[in-house]
């Protein structure tokens, strides 16, 4: 015996040729199974049946195509002199591991998948003749059947796993075993280590109290680390969907903190997550919500107006409220408003679309039997936007690599839940996903006051990402032909998150501005400036821009120093409450 084993004898011709019928026939079983449940997913014809439509000689040349290719790999498994490997390609972290070509069965297995992924998401472009959205329905399910199939997923297909097995003597698939059962038990993928962050101690911990509370929120008021402040106030909406201290993870990536670092009077209103006694809540509360936070900072500081923030769907209500404003001859009592990828005209509203039909809404309704949605359905519906980072990822690392959780902040923050009232969620999808009312004037309404954006003259500053998938850029800057006030766009780097949460200090990504009126987002790109580096500075340098009145830092700018007093400390109990 030596410390290292032989070497395994290369494979005869006879094993090759065995192997090489067995992945063929895996191949044509997958590619026939792909296509059947992408079928099935946008409820139309299967490949044999597709004479009708008018993309069927392309699909049939994609066909060809792709016999064409696994052939030609096929003749390099078995002959490597015969063709030089395949070509290089983008980096797939998947296959990251150099076993994966060092071994020929798993390189014929890798290049096996990539050639049917790439078969598979040709074939639904050489589609022609159905409608764009059923198309469009027909490339998302294409694209998570292929991550679903990929090697990398399975224990008998993935080297790594298979070298991790013989390591541990299989201890890595009791441990992700262990893992599994844990998920499966809370009903959540896990992502990180649960016991790494505790709210309060080491997440969301900048200093301030809370001085309101409703049945809906309540509302955080800062501790000024300056001894003057803006006169302004600034009172920040993040989303119900999520908690908020996704801006205010820690003090090198909160945005909040880094707030009131610059002078700023930071209020943040945290929303409560949905319970029964919240069943007949609907939009209306919370458009209702963000007025009453904007008249009780106003009064507690007495001042004329105050300066907004909303994030994603509260950005989305936020429109609505400074329409209701407008409306009823108070759209003075908000400053500005700013908008963290937020959509108000969700006609190219991206891939959350596909979770939007007939089916979806009564699932919805049979998980919300109590009046409200259980948050873990959204993080699933979230996570299948991203499934290759968000599900498969961690199914590899947690379950067959049998892996330790990484402590990670962001992904901390993404794993907690909140519950969403049924009422308005239903409402959400239907009045603003699937129809569009909101940028319709008239077609909703708040309090009896009916919503109409183009009355909206607020000044306002549009944050969008340019690799967000849930509020797609273009989608964000719609919001530009709705609002008839002044308005500076900025496109980010990133996507949904960090594109937002990119402190300076990081200098990390970059923005695009453009001074000029631009009639859509292209022409906007087109003539657009580069700046490296985070966004939050020109926001500042904005803001500024509209009043830079100080005021010293006393009295009822100190939490708990005026009129009202303070309840409890931040963060408060309703972003700990589950």
């Amino acid at each position: 015996m030596t410390d290292t084993a032989a070497p395994p004898p290369p494979p005869s011709l006879e094993d090759m040729q065995r192997w090489t019928w067995v992945i063929g026939r895996a191949q044509q079983m997958l590619l026939e199974h792909g296509f059947d449940q992408m079928a099935k997913a946008v409820e139309m014809p299967a490949p044999g049946a597709l004479a009708g439509i008018g993309g069927a000689a392309p699909l049939a040349q994609a066909q060809v195509d792709f016999w064409t290719e696994s052939m030609a790999l096929w003749q390099r498994f078995l002959n490597p002199a015969v063709a030089p490997a395949d070509p290089p390609t983008v980096k797939d972290r998947r296959f990251a591991s150099p076993l994966w070509q060092e071994n020929p069965l798993f390189d014929l297995i890798r290049q096996s998948y990539l050639l049917i992924a790439d078969h598979v998401l040709r074939g639904v472009e050489a589609l022609d003749g159905i409608p764009a959205e059923q198309k469009d329905k027909l490339r998302f399910a294409a694209k998570a059947v292929v991550d679903a199939m990929s090697p990398s997923n399975f224990a008998f297909t993935n080297p790594d796993v298979m070298a991790k097995t013989v390591e541990t003597r299989g201890e890595n698939l009791l441990k992700g075993l262990e893992h599994m059962l844990r998920d499966l038990g809370k009903g959540q993928l896990t992502h990180t280590d649960p016991d790494a962050f505790q709210i309060g101690r080491n997440i969301a911990t900048t200093p301030g109290k809370v001085v309101h509370e409703t049945p809906l929120y309540q509302l955080i008021h800062y501790t000024p680390a300056t001894d003057t402040v803006l006169a302004v106030p600034l009172l920040i909406f993040p989303p119900w969907i999520n908690r908020f201290y996704i801006l205010d993870l820690n003090p090198e990536k909160s945005f909040i903190r880094w707030a009131v670092e610059q002078g700023l009077s930071v209020f943040v209103v945290s929303w409560k997550s949905a319970d029964a006694s919240m069943k007949d809540v609907t939009w209306d509360d919370y458009i209702a919500a963000q007025i009453d936070a904007v008249d009780t900072v106003r009064a507690l500081l007495d001042v004329p107006a105050v300066h907004t923030i909303g994030y994603c769907v509260a950005g989305t209500t936020l429109a609505a409220t400074l329409a209701v404003l407008a409306a009823r001859g108070a759209a003075e009592t908000v400053a500005s408003a700013t908008f963290f990828t937020a959509q108000v005209d969700f006609s190219r509203a991206g891939e959350l679309r596909h979770f939007i039909d007939d089916e979806q809404l009564k699932l919805i309704e049979s998980l919300s039997g109590d009046g409200y949605l259980d948050g873990r359905y959204m993080a699933v519906t979230f996570n299948l936007l991203r499934g290759r980072d968000l599900i498969w990822n961690y199914v590899v690392n947690n379950y067959l690599l049998g892996q330790d959780y990484p402590p990670f902040d962001l992904l901390h923050w993404n794993g907690d839940t909140t519950n969403l009232p049924a009422k308005w969620h239903r409402a959400y999808l239907c009045d603003l996903y699937r129809d569009n009312k909101l940028v319709q004037p008239g077609a909703l309404s708040a309090a009896d006051t009916p919503i109409d954006l183009t009355k909206v003259t607020t000044p306002s500053y549009v944050q969008a990402g340019r690799e967000d998938h849930i509020a797609p850029p273009d989608s964000v800057w719609k919001i530009t032909e709705h609002f008839t006030g002044p308005l500076r766009f900025v496109l980010a780097g990133s996507g949904h998150i960090a594109g937002v949460v990119n402190p300076p200090s990081a200098g990390k990504y970059q923005y695009w501005t453009n001074p000029e009126r631009a009639p859509n987002l292209d022409a906007f790109i087109a003539g657009a400036t580069e700046t490296k580096g985070s966004w939050w500075p020109d926001w500042l340098a904005w803001l500024h821009g509209h009043d830079d009145a100080e005021v010293k830092a006393k009295g009822a700018r100190i939490p708990g120093k005026g009129k009202l007093k303070a309840i409890e400390d931040a963060p408060g109990r309703y972003v700990k409450s589950r």
